[in-house]
């Protein structure tokens, strides 16, 4: 009869390593394959006819009546719902049992409510942050295009291996991750059909998503339904849009 081996604190040390190695090495090798592959050094581009591309792109997305458009509703992958009433600059953020009522001209202003309960002290100073986080992370995957002339930015022209041109935009203030540049492959009417992105959050630079299924609200501004990133899908449900009166 085999003999079991006695459970020494080194065996334990030896067992606890391999059992981290057999979880982190299968991912390890995923990135490292995804690094290889994917990962792009930030290109360098024209300023000359970058503000003229931009504005084509605006111009395919309608962007007056984007601009016209006092209120935008939606609900972004099923966890965050948001109605923001541009205006104003204020929206409600909800995400579980929480409603935030965000103020974005001056935040001490926003209010936090939990199962309607409204509540106060740091952890709403917490649920704040984390309400104005999610605006900014998932407003910019609604109306990204609309902001290449934000405050702070900086816009270049980059000619791709194929000969076309795309519009490089770089975040040099605002949002939760200043610096941040996204490239924006444009089809021949300048309507984005993807971008690719250097952010703080990525580890692999110049990853690509797609900008192309689109929808005409009823303001008449163009907004994205869904984006493909790399096997994920990001979806936009119940965008509502409005004007006053």
């Amino acid at each position: 009869m085999r003999k079991k081996k006695k459970l020494t604190p080194k065996r334990i040390l030896k067992i606890i390593i391999g059992v981290i190695v057999f979880f982190t090495l299968p991912t390890l090798l995923l990135y490292g394959f995804l690094y290889f592959k994917y990962n792009e050094a930030l290109p360098v581009g024209k300023e000359a006819g970058s503000e003229t591309l931009a504005l084509k792109m605006l111009n395919a997305l309608n962007y007056e009546a984007y601009k016209s458009t006092d209120y935008i509703e939606w609900t972004f992958k099923k966890r965050h719902h948001f109605k923001w009433n541009k205006a104003e600059n204020t929206c409600e953020v909800y995400w579980k049992n929480y409603k935030v009522n965000l103020d974005l001209n001056d935040s001490s202003k926003s209010e936090v409510f939990k199962n309607d309960t409204k509540t106060e002290g740091e952890n709403s100073k917490e649920l704040i942050e984390k309400a104005i986080s999610y605006f900014n992370n998932d407003s910019f995957w609604l109306v990204a295009p609309y902001k290449v002339f934000d405050d702070g930015t900086q816009r270049t022209i980059v000619t791709l291996e194929n000969g076309e041109e795309a519009l490089l935009v770089t975040y040099n203030s605002g949002g939760s991750t200043p610096g941040d540049s996204y490239l924006w492959h444009l089809d021949n009417t300048g309507k984005p059909k993807s971008f690719q992105m250097w952010t703080s959050i990525l580890p692999i630079d110049g990853l690509e998503a797609t900008w192309n299924d689109w929808t005409t609200t009823k303001t008449g501004a163009m907004l994205p339904t869904f984006h493909k990133f790399m096997i994920l899908g990001i979806e936009i449900e119940g965008i509502k849009t409005s004007q006053s009166q």
